[in-house]
């Protein structure tokens, strides 16, 4: 299982003092959100942070943009460090076109799903994609209640990548903790996105080594 701390959920005021304690786990990723106040109703940070983070770590920076526009700023995120660049279908007018770019550019390309799309709005372009993220909340808030149907999701999303001989990784968002977390390593789920389960716990290093676990 791969793991990937959200660094949404931890302390602003304390990102390097964070970014050190995560670069001593056992998370091979290191989850960014970058959010702009229109495709979901928050806003997080954006180039300057994740330099920042950056210039922290050697691990995988996984950045998820839940933004409206996201082809305007592809060559940004590279410039800043991402090397995994997830974006929401539900953002995309030409998803085929977007995920080319990101790839051309020397990042993985990821495509996120809302709680009420699809998976199957992927079939044309599954063998094409390095990740897909099921969020198993809806978008824009850390904190919120695992949405039971992800599960299923992940079950059906595994076949179809079957189906089609696809690789991407299977990576969900939102509620995770060990209980759920079970579940979706059961249902295929190749990696985890995991924040306040993480740093809310009294120990983050060794709650990322028992996700990993699963």
């Amino acid at each position: 299982m791969i793991v990937s701390p959200s660094v949404l959920s931890c302390d602003f005021a304390n990102i390097q003092r964070d970014t050190e304690m995560l670069n001593t786990s056992v998370a091979e990723w290191l989850h960014i959100d970058v959010m702009d106040g229109v495709f979901v109703p928050n806003i997080s940070f954006g180039f300057p942070v994740l330099q920042a983070i950056r210039k922290h770590t050697q691990k995988v920076l996984d950045v998820h943009l839940m933004i409206a526009n996201p082809d305007a700023y592809l060559e940004e995120f590279k410039k800043a460090g991402a090397d995994i660049l997830t974006v929401h279908y539900e953002s995309c007018t030409h998803l085929h076109r977007t995920i080319s770019r990101i790839q051309e550019l020397g990042m993985k390309a990821g495509v996120a799903l809302n709680p009420h799309t699809p998976i199957e709005v992927l079939t044309e372009i599954a063998n094409q994609l390095d990740l897909v993220l099921i969020m198993s909340v809806n978008p824009g808030f850390g904190g919120q209640k695992f949405i039971e149907a992800a599960t299923d999701k992940v079950a059906r999303l595994k076949a179809l990548r079957e189906r089609h001989q696809a690789n991407f990784i299977i990576e969900v968002d939102g509620g995770v903790n060990l209980g759920t977390g079970a579940k979706l390593a059961e249902a295929g789920a190749d990696a985890l996105v995991a924040g306040s389960f993480v740093f809310g716990s009294a120990d983050p290093v060794q709650t990322i080594a028992e996700l990993k676990a699963l």
